[in-house]
């Protein structure tokens, strides 16, 4: 084995263990001590983080952010990882800290030539587009962590019905039109129940609650419980350009009849308390849909409307006063 073949190895090896010493790593690549010494300190100096301890039974250890060993890609492999990270940038925060742009610039640096010209003339005619919603950074790490680390996590949560504080243990993370959601479960109110990320004011990680295997077993595909949820089902009437907006919406989709010429309807069972935020995005589709029932979200239309007829009338005065003057 070659020498730089050898250091592959030896970070590799490295890698899986949590400590290891000079003699135990000689004894498996049979190479003498002052060679391993040396290819440790070669790796040091590339920056993978180990650190000696001192004394009796001492050695060496790796610190938490290790350094994987090289990674082979084909030029598609490559193009598809680039873009695959490219379409986090979009997101308003991610829960990897700057791990994504940090992999992302590694990646790009140590592209071929070829295969990095090939990029750059993609850069602005590929994307991945993801609405922009601005969320707390912290709070999605905390929720990561969480996860990883097998912590229940104590959050301020806002909602319609006020602000509160709970004790969850999370489920998972995912995201879904630029908004991430936590699934988990509420030691506070006993049940499974979906968070939104962005109503998550503060998130801090507690070992003052045991973790529950039962409920680390469940996955992203186990949804969560609603019917302790009060339910009202929206009825909509859609253009075909309606339907064509709300189609690719998993809120609304799914819910969809289409008829003949392409216009639809929809009934779609939502819970109370979010009723407000499906009528905001009913009404981003002006004319294309109408809102049938319940009344109380045609009567929440109703009353956004009339607020914009006021106030593009008290500007239609205004203007009036100025061409007076």
């Amino acid at each position: 084995m070659n020498k730089a073949q050898r250091l592959i190895q030896l970070m590799m090896r490295v890698n899986a263990r949590k400590s290891f010493t000079v003699g135990e790593l000689a004894d498996e690549f049979h190479v003498s001590t002052r060679t391993i010494t040396r290819d440790l300190e070669e790796l040091s100096g590339l920056g993978v983080p180990l650190y000696s301890v001192q004394g009796r039974g001492g050695g060496y250890k790796l610190l938490k952010e290790r350094l994987l060993p090289p990674i082979s890609f084909s030029e598609g492999e490559a193009v598809a990882m680039y873009y695959a990270c490219q379409a986090l940038e979009h997101y308003g925060s991610l829960p990897f800290g700057d791990g994504a742009h940090t992999a992302l610039a590694k990646f790009y640096h140590y592209l071929p030539g070829d295969v990095k010209e090939g990029v750059d003339r993609l850069r602005h005619k590929v994307s991945i587009w993801s609405p922009y919603r601005p969320m707390a950074r912290e709070v999605l790490e905390t929720l990561l962590q969480a996860v990883m680390r097998r912590r229940a996590a104590v959050i301020r949560y806002t909602s319609a019905s006020g602000e509160s504080e709970r004790t969850i243990q999370p489920i998972g993370l995912y995201a879904s039109s630029g908004y991430w959601y936590c699934p988990a479960y509420c030691h506070t109110r006993g049940d499974v129940r979906q968070f939104r990320a962005d109503r998550i004011l503060t998130a801090a990680l507690t070992e003052a609650v045991p973790w529950r295997e039962d409920v680390d077993r469940l996955t992203l595909l186990d949804k969560p419980v609603k019917d302790h949820l009060e339910q009202v089902t929206l009825k909509l009437e859609l253009s075909a350009k309606g339907v064509w907006l709300l189609l690719s919406d998993n809120r609304f989709g799914p819910s969809i009849s289409r008829k003949e010429d392409g216009s639809g309807e929809a009934l779609v069972s939502v819970p109370v308390a979010d009723l407000e935020f499906y009528v905001d995005k009913i009404w981003q589709l002006g004319p294309e849909a109408r809102i049938l029932a319940p009344a109380e979200a045609v009567a929440s239309l109703k009353r956004r409307l009339e607020a914009l007829r006021e106030r593009y009338e008290e500007e239609g005065q205004g203007d009036h006063n100025v061409r007076k003057t």
